[in-house]
């Protein structure tokens, strides 16, 4: 079981430190390949452009470019809320970057009430993130929001 209390401080700290989004999504995103068991995927895809670009992350090579709309990332984005899927199969135009991921999590991250990229979480472990999981992933998100240095001229 994760220890959501702890993984916040941690974040919290990486962000205080250096919020740089590059070097903090980079910590953060190692950061929760250690701390949370299962993963085959974790990381960040910040919009650009009017669509997401892979940003810094932790796993294999990912699809650099993701529509609005289009797969579990797409459809956070375009609905603006976390996507919690049991099985990524059964997901209608599911993009499979790995294909032994089996179920996924996705939140967005807003910057002044815009959705301007996503935290994206990956398992090979069918039905991996229960309601804790979300909660706590959201109440990172939320610390990400508040204390990332965003891209300059990131448009959304």
């Amino acid at each position: 079981m994760t220890d959501y209390k702890n993984l916040a401080e941690q974040v919290r700290s990486f962000l205080e430190a250096e919020p740089y989004f590059a070097a903090a999504l980079s910590n953060i995103s190692a950061l929760l390949t250690e701390s949370l068991p299962g993963l085959n995927w974790a990381g960040f895809y910040l919009m650009r452009g009017g669509r997401l670009v892979v940003g810094p992350f932790q796993g294999k090579p990912a699809c650099i470019h993701i529509e609005t709309g289009r797969g579990v990332c797409g459809c956070a984005v375009r609905d603006d809320k976390t996507l919690v899927v049991p099985d990524v199969h059964l997901f209608p135009g599911h993009i499979a970057c790995d294909s032994a991921s089996n179920s996924e999590i996705v939140i967005p991250l807003h910057k002044d009430g815009i959705v301007r990229g996503v935290l994206d979480i990956d398992s090979p472990v069918p039905d991996r993130f229960s309601e804790e999981d979300r909660a706590g992933l959201e109440a990172v998100a939320r610390l990400i929001e508040d204390g990332l240095e965003w891209p300059d001229g990131q448009a959304g």
